[in-house]
């Protein structure tokens, strides 16, 4: 290899562009998974092509300015391989790509992995990296350095003509419209220009840019004097003789009606609740801002109204500004009005970081799936969404107040094995379009299907409910099956449907909607008005400015000076209590050598523990946990009960 290199590779410049070229092909043709739709890229759009292999020409040329060239050529080299191929296998399970936003939710890829690889698959993953770790550290010690001097002063002048080129051809690339600065469709844009320059986009452009004259008068300017007027008065809860009932919201994972498609048929209803409620109450097609994948962002977009797009591309709001920052939503609205507000997931509490952010989006509990007992899991390990119907009683039960819960259901997600995993499933879909995994759809099919006898239970559940109820259910976005628009009655894979369900007779009124204008438009149904967004929305949904305001006002209440607020951001972040039902220790028992605490509300995932040191302990029931390693009996006065994820993260203690 040293004689090789010496021979034929030892112009620096020259191997960084044959490395980038072929870096760069190798990358669109594992996102395309075809080399020949690779080459057809290269054909196709050259200009882009070849920008994009600058892009990676420009990281390798760091190796200019150190001895050890080659270890640094295959550092970069497997830095862009690894997450090329990253996004290729990404979309072998979602349609959406890889973005270096999917690097801040790590934690929570991992713990789901086991849903999507199987044992062997996790430990060949796991030795691969071990060899490539090993091959690297072989690499750095073995490989020869660069024998000729480094002149430090040219290298470094070198890179600085390299970034400067790199801001101009940008600039060039952008303007001849090579690329693009705007990502209507993430997916598209990653075919359209590049993978390179995509990713980058997604780490560079975050957040939301100032308008252009932002100032406060340009900000105030967007409502009338009346209607300001009304924002800063006291709110009041109903105009006329509308009701003040319950709002619950529905988020349900991947749902769609699946006689959507075309040219399928089925051996019998797939969805007869979710139909029947179509006919009877007020419905619509839903635009949502992802496909296949981002349940947090038609989550976000439903709760605050606001739009995921004016965001960086591919940013989840919970994993940036949330983090830190507080956000007017429909629960602080309804809070004003005396509502208490619950937030229900049948997944993981810390998942895209709920059990935090929930705090900043106006709730006062978050019941996961570490405070349910007797969940039935499916096949590939996600929690059958039966269990919520209990959960939301017990949330609406436990105020005598009314009450504001939205609820995330998990049961229809992602990845469908293609294996056959059903025997004898409820429904059978035939004539479904190549390309579309049979297999895949069946099992979907089948929890969807499932899905929909919960629908019907909860509805029922909630007829018996003495409370005026409503009940706002839709899918959070298309499943990934690989499904076009074409094979669809409504021509989009971005939109579900959504389904306004009642208990008291309000009228059916059918409309399209946005996810982002939802909630205003159920609080205008039931004569609620109040909310900065809620009344925009409301107002000015017809005006040919409705979109650049919006920007502006998303804008002001997260970025800016809050002028919309007076200067101050008014909402405070809750005391997020986590699970609707108080986890209490009545007493501990010893029996023998062993310990036991008996108590109330315990779940598989409560623990023992002391001083936030978790123990090992078994789940007894919902009254009762062992202890199953020794203690200092000076200590077990101590002991505590603590709710703790899979990933060991402590969610709650009792006090």
């Amino acid at each position: 290899m040293k004689s090789f290199f010496e021979k034929y590779l030892h112009n620096s410049i020259s191997l960084c562009v044959l490395l980038a070229f072929l870096i760069n092909f190798i990358i669109e043709s594992v996102s395309r998974r075809s080399a020949l739709l690779g080459l057809d890229f290269l054909l196709d759009s050259p200009m882009t092509f070849f920008y994009n292999a600058f892009i990676i020409f420009a990281t390798l040329s760091i190796a200019f300015i150190v001895k050890r060239r080659i270890f640094v050529y295959i550092m970069v080299s497997i830095f862009w391989l690894a997450i090329g191929i990253t996004n290729g296998v990404i979309l072998g399970f979602r349609t959406t790509p890889f973005t270096v936003t999917d690097l801040t939710l790590l934690e929570s890829v991992m713990s789901i992995i086991p849903n999507y690889l199987t044992t062997t698959q996790m430990i060949l993953a796991g030795a691969a990296a071990v060899i490539i770790i090993i091959a690297l550290v072989l690499v750095f010690i073995f490989m020869p350095k660069h024998k000729q001097k480094i002149s430090y002063k040219k290298s470094l002048l070198g890179l600085i003509v390299l970034a400067v080129s790199m801001v101009g051809i940008t600039n060039l690339a952008i303007s001849r419209n090579w690329v693009s600065t705007y990502f209507d469709n993430l997916n598209y844009a990653y075919n359209d220009y590049g993978f390179p320059y995509c990713f980058i986009n997604t780490w560079l452009n975050t957040g939301i840019s100032a308008p252009r004259g932002y100032s406060n008068k340009e900000i105030l300017s967007i409502f009338t004097p009346e209607e300001l007027a009304d924002l800063t008065s006291v709110p009041t809860s109903t105009s006329g003789d509308k009701k003040t009932p319950n709002v619950l919201m529905l988020q349900l994972e991947s749902f769609f009606d699946p006689t959507q498609l075309k040219e399928v048929t089925y051996s019998e209803e797939p969805v007869p609740n979710f139909e029947k409620l179509k006919e009877n109450y007020s419905t619509g097609y839903l635009t949502v801002p992802v496909l296949g994948a981002g349940t947090a962002n038609t989550e976000f977009e439903v709760l605050s109204g606001m739009r995921v797009r004016f965001f960086g591309p591919g940013e989840y709001p919970y994993k940036s500004v949330l983090r830190d920052e507080s956000c007017e939503t429909i629960g602080y609205d309804l809070k004003r009005l005396g509502y208490s507000t619950h937030a229900i997931h049948n997944h993981r509490g810390a998942f895209y970081g709920r059990n935090k952010v929930f705090s900043n989006l106006g709730f006062d509990t978050f019941t996961s799936l570490e405070y349910m007992n007797n969940v039935i899991k499916t096949p590939k390990n996600w929690a059958k969404d039966g269990v919520l119907t209990g959960e939301i009683l017990s949330a609406l039960q436990s105020t005598e107040n009314r009450d504001f819960v939205y609820t995330i259901s998990v049961q229809g997600h992602g990845q469908y094995p293609t294996g056959k995993v059903l025997e004898n499933p409820d429904v059978i879909a035939t004539g479904l379009r190549e390309g579309i995994d049979a297999n895949a759809f069946q099992y979907y099919l089948q929890q969807v299907h499932e899905m929909d006898i919960f629908i019907g239970e909860l509805t029922d559940a909630l007829e018996d409910f003495d409370e005026d109820t409503v009940l706002v259910m839709y899918g959070d976005h298309l499943p990934s099956l690989n499904l076009m628009s074409s094979d669809l009655v409504n021509n989009t894979v971005y939109q579900t449907q959504y389904v306004i369900w009642d208990n008291f007779g309000m009228k059916k009124e059918d409309k399209d909607l946005f996810s982002y204008q939802l909630s205003a438009e159920v609080l205008s149904r039931l004569g609620i008005h109040d909310g900065v967004l809620t009344k925009y929305h409301q107002n000015h949904k017809e005006d040919p400015n409705y979109l650049t305001n919006l920007k502006a006002l998303q804008y002001d209440m997260l970025y800016g000076n809050n002028y919309i607020f007076g200067e101050t951001n008014p909402f405070a972040s809750t005391d997020l209590k986590m699970g609707v039902k108080d986890i209490k220790v009545e007493k501990v028992v010893e029996i023998g050598s062993k310990y036991y605490i008996k108590g109330q509300n315990f779940t598989p995932f409560s623990k023992i523990s002391i001083d936030d040191k978790v123990l090992d302990t078994i789940f007894l029931g919902p009254t009762i946990l062992g202890l199953l390693e020794e203690v200092d009996p000076d200590q077990v006065v101590n002991m505590k009960v603590s709710q703790v994820e899979k990933n060991n993260e402590i969610l709650s203690t009792t006090e």
